[in-house]
């Protein structure tokens, strides 16, 4: 008996193994402390282009990964605000990048929650991807220089 459970295990082994190998694009979990963060360009909830990090250039920056239906994201988007409010004023930049949603579900999940700093569609997960993003949510803080200077996986 204990024979023939296990390969049902090696097999879902080999199968998990090999589903978590054809995610990963040659990015996933790379980025690190002191890399620099990746360029990318993407379109705000109001339509207009952010291409960071030349918008943002000279600013530390909080890059925070997230969807809809991710159960710690709404509470953390809400704590991200109030100290966003907190120090905005002295440089401090938000995005939440929506990994492979519609504009449709962020606008409607953002008026639900009522944050204020930018949303940026990534509807085809593209940045996501970019930054090694394997969990929602991912919050990474980039320093002014541009370079990595922290990063968190889930909540």
């Amino acid at each position: 008996m204990a024979s023939m459970l296990r390969q049902p295990i090696a097999l879902l082994s080999f199968l998990a193994v090999l589903a978590l190998t054809a995610c990963d694009d040659g990015n996933a979990n790379r980025l690190n402390s002191g890399d620099i963060a990746p360029a990318f360009t993407a379109s705000s909830l109001g339509g207009a282009p952010v291409r960071f990090p030349d918008d943002l250039r000279g600013r530390p920056v909080v890059i925070r990964f997230w969807a809809d239906w991710c159960r710690y994201c709404e509470n953390e988007m809400q704590a991200i605000e109030r100290v966003w409010q907190r120090h905005r004023e002295r440089g401090l930049a938000v995005i939440a990048v929506n990994a492979g949603q519609s504009r449709q579900e962020v606008d409607a999940f953002i008026g639900r929650i009522g944050v204020t700093y930018p949303a940026l569609l990534d509807e085809k997960a593209a940045i996501s991807r970019q930054y090694g993003v394997v969990a929602l949510p991912t919050t990474y803080f980039v320093g002014a220089d541009g370079r990595i200077r922290g990063k968190v996986l889930g909540e």
